[in-house]
């Protein structure tokens, strides 16, 4: 998966065994469904932190909801209410940054 933002190949192949499906709703990566298409999000909104505690795959629509948003505020956000999205249904990997 090609990614635009510097993002180590050994990074990128560790993140891409990790997250199946969305960090964020959860949903599994479909490439049929334009929403559902994985794509690269730094969780804590700063293209220098490339490590793998900081890069994720997320479904295309929460990555465009959340965009440059602060996470704990984008998780009080309509968007997130409506789709069940919170500190105890994300992944372990944005668990986290949320316990930091």
């Amino acid at each position: 998966m090609a990614n635009r933002w510097g993002i180590p190949q050994d990074v990128e192949t560790a993140v891409i065994a990790r997250d199946q499906s969305c960090v964020y709703c959860s949903i599994p990566f479909d490439n049929m469904s334009t929403t559902s298409k994985k794509t690269w999000e730094h969780i804590i909104n700063d293209t220098a932190l490339n490590g793998a505690d900081n890069i994720a795959l997320c479904c295309r629509s929460c990555n465009a909801s959340k965009n440059n948003k602060v996470l704990k505020d984008w998780l009080q956000s309509p968007y997130c209410q409506r789709k069940n999205i919170n500190k105890n249904t994300v992944a372990s990997v944005v668990k986290k940054h949320l316990e930091k």
